[in-house]
């Protein structure tokens, strides 16, 4: 019956869902709608412009070419900036890597979007978690990416840590460490999505299943939570190891 009813729901449409990301992104950027007419005013013009350059048939042709040529300009403008002032959003808040992986489920990559180890200070707040070193874990062809954010003595150690862990699982599977930060020898947040699918293969999809198996029998990160913060509120998430 649950499932009858789930599937049953109407989807938004292509346009609906524009609408409600346009309203999403302009909650955090109020100039998106200027900038989106720019560039469909701009594109309908050097379109519309060449047509009448050529004159006759091509005039119309053009002008009929150019509409949704701008809606596109519009939409492709709207992503962009969508993507840029997400990232600047998350620019320097906890948590801001699992945030990041968030879409690459679609690319093949089985993510967690919640921490799979936490290193915090006692006394640490689950509604605040700025100082506590986080673990992020992503699996795909390219092997087994541990990202870490948070101090970097600490993150150290738990991204060691962690990588004993998925060594014990899945013997033989690549691993990399990276640190999520501006700094030297780290990673952007903002890159973490691209410098992912760069990556060169070397497991095939079958193995990828096997491993992702292997690594959702880990034990959860109630070991690592200190006193006075709810195990609960800070858990691996297994929706996100499924890859939804």
């Amino acid at each position: 019956m649950a499932d009858d009813k789930k599937t049953g729901e109407k989807q938004p449409g292509r346009i609906a869902q524009i609408r409600q990301s346009y309203q999403a992104i302009k909650s955090i950027d109020p100039k998106i709608g200027w900038f989106m007419l720019l560039a469909a005013v701009a594109t309908f013009v050097v379109i519309a412009g060449i047509g009448f350059v050529l004159g006759g048939f091509w005039r119309w042709y053009m002008i009929l070419v150019a509409l949704p040529a701008a809606a596109l300009a519009a939409v492709v403008v709207m992503n962009r900036r969508g993507n840029t002032a997400m990232y600047n959003a998350l620019d320097g808040q906890p948590g801001a890597s699992g945030a990041a992986l968030m879409g690459m489920g679609k690319r093949g990559w089985f993510t967690s979007q919640e921490p799979v180890a936490v290193d915090a200070m006692r006394g640490t707040k689950v509604t605040d978690m700025t100082g506590a070193a986080m673990v992020f874990r992503a699996l795909g062809r390219p092997g087994i990416i541990l990202i870490g954010e948070g101090p970097a003595g600490r993150v150290q150690k738990l991204l060691k840590a962690e990588e004993k862990k998925v060594s014990r699982v899945a013997p033989g599977v690549p691993v990399h460490l990276w640190v999520a930060g501006e700094g030297e020898d780290m990673v952007s947040v903002r890159k973490l999505g691209s410098k992912m699918t760069r990556m060169r293969p070397v497991l095939t999809k079958d193995e990828v299943s096997v491993v992702n198996k292997r690594l959702k029998s880990l034990p959860s990160v109630r070991s690592a939570i200190p006193a006075g913060v709810d195990p609960t509120k800070v858990r691996m998430s297994r929706s996100s190891l499924r890859g939804k």
